[in-house]
């Protein structure tokens, strides 16, 4: 595997390249070589990847208040964002993971493929410090970044979905952690949402607050679609 197209991608080239290595290494594949995962990176560049998005928001859009703030980075540092890095520069093609998980295209998964782009931020702070991290980060989020800004006045996905079904009259709405996955310091939860007892969509986030705005997220597309 050609790692350095990744970096000709990434636009960092690695004086370590272990650690670009290791960053690509899905739990599977170390499993089976009997080798470190991603997840240790990923742990961490999660917190590197919070801590340089909230800087670079209080630094740059002065105008926005502190819970604007908030609601601006949970936008952008969440799965959905960083998969789409992830795509930009084809990780998929790099990543490391089991025989099995290859063939059922677990390369592909948008979770997946958000943690390693976590552990690649976490690989480059090692290897390079905090400002090339910040270069990565800043130069991959910062149009989600300005998107974000100029819509955190919009309603979220849950308050969209619950105007929309309640416009004949009061209907039950509930919200459900039905799956924990991973190790406490690594959790995804799965969520579903129902009306009046009926399933209307899964979601899956890192945090549970997360995976009910994807499984209302889910639920919206199911009904746009349902009408066409």
């Amino acid at each position: 595997m050609n790692l350095e197209i990744l970096e000709n991608n990434i636009e960092y080239h690695f004086k370590n390249k272990e650690l670009l290595k290791n960053a690509l290494i899905h739990k599977s594949y170390a499993y089976e070589n009997k080798i470190e995962s991603n997840e240790k990176l990923e742990f961490l560049g999660d917190s590197i990847l919070e801590f340089l998005s909230s800087k670079y928001i209080y630094e740059t859009y002065k105008n926005l208040r502190e819970g604007e703030m908030t609601k601006v980075r949970a936008t952008v540092v969440c799965e959905e964002s960083l998969y789409r890095v992830a795509k930009k520069h084809n990780f998929s093609d790099f990543l490391y993971v089991g025989k099995a998980q290859l063939h059922t295209g677990e390369n592909k998964r948008p979770a997946i493929l958000a943690d390693s782009v976590e552990a690649v931020i976490a690989a480059i702070y090692i290897d390079g410090g905090l400002e090339e991290a910040n270069k990565f980060i800043i130069n991959n989020l910062k149009d989600e970044i300005e998107y974000a800004t100029k819509h955190v006045g919009i309603k979220d996905y849950k308050t969209v979905l619950q105007e929309k079904l309640q416009e004949n009259g009061d209907v039950k709405i509930e919200y459900e952690i039905i799956k924990e996955i991973g190790p406490d310091h690594n959790k995804k939860f799965e969520a579903q949402v129902k009306c009046d007892g009926t399933i209307l969509a899964k979601g899956e986030g890192k945090s549970k607050k997360d995976a009910h705005m994807q499984a209302a997220k889910k639920a919206l597309e199911n009904i746009k679609t349902e009408k066409r």
